[in-house]
């Protein structure tokens, strides 16, 4: 999950990863070496499926285990995707479910299910690969990876970037296996609240939207999908390209409009 996260920032920007470098803090004294040998061949192994190399690292000692990825990559300059590239009346495409941060507090809570648990994990460790490198041979000029802000942290990020209005459609919203009702059970953790109520000023939320959606939209997540600014007449080519190869769930989840800049609503 860790290695995914991070080579996720290089596809956020239509890049391709070249190389990582391991970092890792690891308690020797209360965990074996076979743990540490089970996270190192983990993030190996991602790194090699995102056709990059590992080429070193760094490890110390710690009380408290860390593990992540210096990942470096490649863009063409004039095909690089940023957040404060989204224009009016592209289609936003989401490539995967959201409900990683609330389906980790179920799990603290041991209320989650196998099949929550299960479905969390395997879209954890699935590389935004296929759609950070095709973004922008499809049109795609504005995006970005939905991690710790959440969608509508992210997603405004991009809309005061560009100056525009990000409209979602939450009924189109993929969620992970019983994120809603987790939700809806107050199963949302700190950070997700802490999205919700900075974002609160330039949200707008249509009445018929129920709460757990809106808990949802603003639910932290680590190793997120791509939220990705199509042109109209490329978004169900790219979508069917994504969802055939790496992310049967992508899905259009709503559009850019002009104003009011800098706003989020849902629909």
């Amino acid at each position: 999950m860790a290695a995914t996260n991070a080579l996720s920032d290089v596809y956020a920007m239509g890049g391709r990863p070249l190389t990582a470098m391991n970092i890792m803090c690891f308690p020797k004294t209360s965990l074996g070496k076979d743990v540490a040998v089970q996270i190192l061949q983990g993030g190996f192994d991602k790194v090699h499926e995102a056709g990059a190399v590992l080429v070193g690292g760094h490890s110390v000692d710690d009380l408290e285990l860390k593990y992540g990825l210096s990942v470096t990559g490649l863009v063409h300059p004039n095909r690089v995707i940023m957040n404060s590239g989204v224009r009016p009346g592209q289609i936003l495409i989401l490539t995967k479910p959201l409900g990683t941060g609330i389906i980790a507090t179920a799990i603290k809570g041991g209320l989650a299910s196998a099949e929550a648990q299960a479905d969390m994990i395997q879209s954890m460790t699935t590389l935004n690969r296929v759609a950070g490198e095709a973004a922008s041979s499809y049109g795609v000029t504005g995006g970005t990876d939905i991690t710790g802000f959440g969608l509508l942290g992210h997603g405004w990020e991009m809309a005061r970037g560009s100056q525009v209005c990000l409209q979602i459609e939450s009924g189109q919203v993929p969620a992970l296996t019983g994120a809603l009702d987790y939700a809806a059970m107050g199963l949302v953790p700190a950070g997700s609240w802490d999205n919700q109520n900075f974002c609160h000023k330039i949200l707008t939320v249509s009445p018929e939207v129920r709460p757990e959606m809106v808990s949802l939209l603003a639910d932290a997540q680590t190793s997120g999908g791509l939220l990705l600014a199509v042109p109209p007449e490329r978004a169900n080519d790219l979508l069917a390209l994504v969802r055939a190869k790496d992310a049967p769930r992508a899905a259009i989840v709503g559009r850019v409009l002009e104003e009011p800049p800098g706003t989020i609503r849902v629909l």
